[in-house]
């Protein structure tokens, strides 16, 4: 792998020259400015696990194209193992960071194209995989990271792509050249997308024949010509950007994934990046698989925040002298089981895989809509319980500059202390990190990443084979089914 450790990742962000807008200014340095080192410095604990020999048979794999050892986060599945070591990785990064680590999507869209790619070619004797297969070694062996670009603003929702007002509020294809094509659009809430390398755009729902020209898949690097980008803003970012580092709560890595609005106005996309133009009929189960694949994901990432934040509450608990009560026990115990049962949920998903056509295996699909409802709750309660647990003087804790103010920080110090033994100040940066982590975008990411609860209910519901059980009901009660 060209980037070896997270050092060589974040120098190899500023080779890079995207256009980048945050709070109406242009970034220049990803790297560097407040609102976005951090979710860099996240991202490059995956880079940071793979060099060091405890993890790496978790954060590396190798190639089935080439035989090389490659980051697992550029690996096509190719057996149940890959699948549940993920879940394991993923785990151990949201332990390590406490956040979102950004891998995910590219890693999920990588795997969904593969296979579909593979029956377009079948089908259609189109050479799509062919193509596919040159640009992921490129991405292999460079280890570079890929945002997976989906989610489309989409408008208008009650009218599909072809029928919008205006036509570029889902990513389609302006022309076709026999070099390649253009597009224009955008895709909104890409985690991880300002420190990328490059974009795996993908459909974001099935497509008619009429939205034709949206049906399309294609790699462009972050940087291309007509690539514009807007930082989102997020809990707590003007603390971050007056670099507050008590009162952040998490001073190394973001609130959540570092989400941004990302625009295609005209860009040439070469013949090489195109993965699918116009096979309208593969769009639904391109977008069926990446679900499947990110939603599995959720029981796995989600579960080592929860365990920070179960050890968050755990040591604040000890400030205050209330560890001991058996009513801490009791939700401490709680948050323990819903976080373990989510990650049942990811392992589970997982060990039920099967291979698809092409070789690379998918989740079980069922699991992990289950598994990432899950998450839609779980995740909740477990940060209502850390809340009860924590108490409300989070909520009215005093800034760092009143704890480093000469008239006041004694009195601040004195009156917001715990046990004699443990530093004030313990007290704060863990009360903060429970705040970040409780607050603002962090929840909402974990209810609407990888498709709103609805979404999962709908596939919950189609995949719930209730013919079959309806049978299997009769068969007991004695009620002669004519079609047995």
């Amino acid at each position: 792998m060209k980037l070896q450790n997270g050092g060589e990742y974040i120098q190899s962000l500023r080779a890079l020259k995207p256009v980048i807008y945050y709070k109406g200014k242009r970034i220049d340095d990803v790297t560097r400015h407040p609102a976005t080192a951090p979710h860099v410095r996240a991202a490059a604990m995956t880079y940071a696990l793979a060099a060091k020999e405890k993890y790496r048979e978790l954060a590396t794999a190798t190639s089935h194209l080439t035989g090389h050892t490659i980051s697992r986060f550029t690996h096509v599945h190719q057996n149940i193992e890959d699948l549940i070591k993920k879940v394991k990785l993923l785990r151990v990064l949201g332990q390590k960071t406490g956040t979102c680590f950004q891998r995910c999507v590219g890693f999920d869209g990588i795997n969904a194209v593969y296979s579909v790619a593979y029956e377009i070619d079948e089908k259609l004797g189109t050479d799509y995989l062919q193509r596919f297969n040159r640009w992921l070694t490129h991405i292999q062996d460079d280890n570079r990271m890929v945002v997976g670009a989906m989610t489309d603003p989409k408008g208008d929702r009650s009218k599909s792509p072809a029928d919008q007002s205006d036509p570029d509020q889902y990513v389609h294809i302006t022309e076709r050249r026999p070099d390649g094509i253009v597009i224009r659009g955008a895709k909104l809430h890409m985690t991880g997308a300002v420190n990328s390398h490059e974009i795996l755009v993908m459909p974001t729902t099935a497509m008619n024949e009429a939205s034709k020209d949206y049906a399309v898949v294609c790699a462009v690097p972050i940087d291309a010509p007509g690539v514009t980008m807007v930082f989102g803003r997020q809990a707590n970012d003007d603390r971050r950007d007056r670099k507050e580092r008590i009162d952040v709560g998490k001073p190394s890595f973001g609130a959540v994934g570092g989400e941004a609005l990302l625009v295609f106005e005209d860009v040439f996309v070469p013949i090489e990046n195109v993965f699918m133009d116009g096979e309208i009929e593969f769009t639904g189960d391109l977008v069926y698989r990446f679900a499947a694949h990110h939603r599995a994901n959720y029981g796995a990432c989600k579960t080592g925040l929860m365990d920070v934040l179960i050890g968050a509450v755990s040591y604040l608990s000890l400030i205050q002298g209330t560890a001991k009560g058996s009513h801490v026990r009791d939700k401490v115990t709680e948050m323990t089981h819903l976080s373990e049962t989510l990650y049942s949920s990811s392992i589970a998903c997982s060990a039920e895989g099967w291979p698809t056509a092409s070789g690379a295996y998918m989740v079980d699909t069922m699991l992990a809509n289950v598994c990432k409802q899950n998450v839609t709750r779980f995740h909740f309660e477990v940060a209502r319980l850390a809340l009860d647990l924590a108490g409300g003087f989070i909520a009215t804790l005093p800034s760092q500059h009143d704890f480093e103010n000469e008239d006041v920080g004694h009195l601040v110090r004195k009156y917001f202390s715990g046990v004699t033994e443990i530093p004030t100040e313990d007290r704060v940066k863990i009360a903060r990190m429970i705040e970040a982590m409780t607050g603002g975008t962090a929840l909402v990411e974990s209810m609407h990443g990888a498709g709103s609860p609805q979404a999962q209910r709908i596939m919950i519901y189609r995949e719930g084979k209730l013919a079959e059980k309806i049978k299997l009901a009769k068969r007991l009660a004695g009620i002669i089914d004519p079609d047995d």
